[in-house]
């Protein structure tokens, strides 16, 4: 008797595992919501340099004749990169030459304007008040909004560790840990709990230390040797395992986190784009795991990061006039990255052994968390080129696609519970490998 017959002995599915996943979907729903609520609270609208001319009522008693907005305007604020008024400078003294109707560019030089020593004026159409009009983060300080993001995310990050020993008092200890490490009689109030709440009272009394013991002797002789987080980089099998699994989760953080996290860059209508981004994550977690049924793990995950990266990549040849056709390739690389998320989920529980599992997926949570540190602090390079953090943000999960073909298939085998399972699955696949290729050579002949 392995544990997965002693899982179906107590209820493999049911009231139990029921409350498990809805006491964890309950948390992970409001901390969703933290993470997204920067895209408004943190908006950054249209905004100019406070002119004495457009903003203050007694420097425009002073102006002969009547003047429309827009004359006033054109004399006080040079025109930015894109023809519109520029958001971070403003004219010393007003141009006034620049009404005449054959005014050209070489009207006014760069030494007649000057930084927004007075402030800004923001447009308050879309949003009556953000963090960025309350402190004034743009223009020379629009890099203190991603550095605050960062900051953000790496608290979750000490957060994790600081109350992760909490969580484990709205939920119950894994009993195949306890087993496999040894610790029969903790395992065994685990199951006999899991038993009571799924309403398997029958098996109570046959759920006893000796019978768990003599089900799973292999597995905690095997799974009492010692093993930490040396040991995924020790053993060749585990450590390719390892490094990708860990590259995976990084991707996922850095990718998504810079990504939604700044949904103005991707679309101009951020209401409009966020409810899609969540209308589309639903059947783009649904149809995941049809396709972890049919197609496997692998080509899944693979196939996620890779439409994922060439959807964000063919963004950086889409013209910012073309909202329509970015917003959808942007909805459709973030459905990627989210579908990604899922397989990688499941997938790395099932490449790593009983044993290391926690260590594994752990170590992969981190690389996630260090990856959505990072995430935003990329968007600072858009100084060089509004394409380059667009190129960054989509070669990183094309990389990943392709790394993942070098993992194993995992589809309809048995978790491994031991280091030694997976060395033998190891080699049972290259056993199989080595066979495929002679066949093909002999059919050659």
């Amino acid at each position: 008797m392995a544990f997965s017959e002693l899982l179906d002995l107590v209820g493999g599915l049911g009231r139990f595992q029921v409350l498990q996943t809805v006491a964890l979907m309950v948390s992970i729903m409001w901390l969703s919501t933290q993470n997204m609520l920067e895209n408004f609270s943190a908006a950054v609208p249209s905004h100019r340099c406070w002119a004495p001319l457009l903003d203050n009522s007694t420097a425009q008693a002073g102006i002969p004749g009547e003047l429309s907005p827009e004359a006033l305007l054109a004399v006080s604020i040079p025109p930015g990169p894109n023809q519109r008024p520029h958001q971070c400078r403003r004219f010393r003294q007003p141009q006034w030459q620049l009404l005449d109707p054959n005014a050209t560019a070489s009207s006014w030089s760069e030494a007649d304007t000057e930084p927004c020593v007075d402030g800004w004026v923001y447009d308050r159409s879309t949003f009556t008040s953000t963090i960025v009009m309350k402190w004034d983060l743009v223009c020379d300080s629009h890099a203190l909004k991603p550095m605050a993001q960062s900051i953000y995310l790496a608290g979750i990050l000490v957060g994790a560790a600081a109350c992760g020993p909490a969580s484990d008092r709205w939920l119950a200890e894994s009993a195949r840990w306890l087993l496999t490490t040894g610790r029969l009689d903790q395992g065994l109030q685990e199951l006999r709990r899991v038993a009571a709440i799924n309403r398997k009272r029958a098996v109570w009394d046959s759920l006893t230390p000796e019978v768990l013991f003599s089900a799973m002797r292999e597995e905690l002789r095997v799974g009492q040797a010692p093993a930490s987080l040396g040991t995924l980089l020790r053993i060749p099998s585990l450590r390719l395992r390892t490094c990708i699994s860990t590259l995976c989760w990084f991707t996922f953080g850095f990718t998504f986190f810079g990504l939604a996290l700044d949904l103005q860059a991707l679309g101009s209508n951020i209401f409009l784009l966020q409810t899609l981004i969540g209308v589309v994550d639903i059947p783009a977690k649904t149809g995941t795991f049809l396709l972890l049924t049919h197609l496997g793990r692998r080509p899944t995950q693979a196939t996620s990061m890779l439409l994922a990266g060439l959807c964000i990549l063919a963004n950086t040849l889409v013209p910012q006039e073309m909202g329509a056709l970015r917003s959808a390739l942007a909805v459709l690389g973030l459905g990627g990255v989210g579908a990604a998320f899922t397989c990688m989920t499941i997938y790395s529980s099932e490449l790593f052994p009983t044993v290391l599992r926690m260590t594994a997926v752990g170590l992969g949570q981190m690389a996630a968390r260090g990856g959505a540190i990072l995430g935003p602090l990329v968007r600072l390079l858009d100084v060089h080129g509004t394409w380059l953090p667009l190129l960054v943000y989509g070669m990183v999960p094309v990389l990943s696609g392709l790394a993942t073909l070098l993992l194993p298939e995992t589809q309809n085998l048995p978790l491994p519970d031991t280091i030694q399972d997976v060395q033998n699955q190891a080699v049972k696949a290259a056993t199989h490998g080595t066979l495929e290729n002679s066949i093909l050579k002999s059919t050659r002949f």
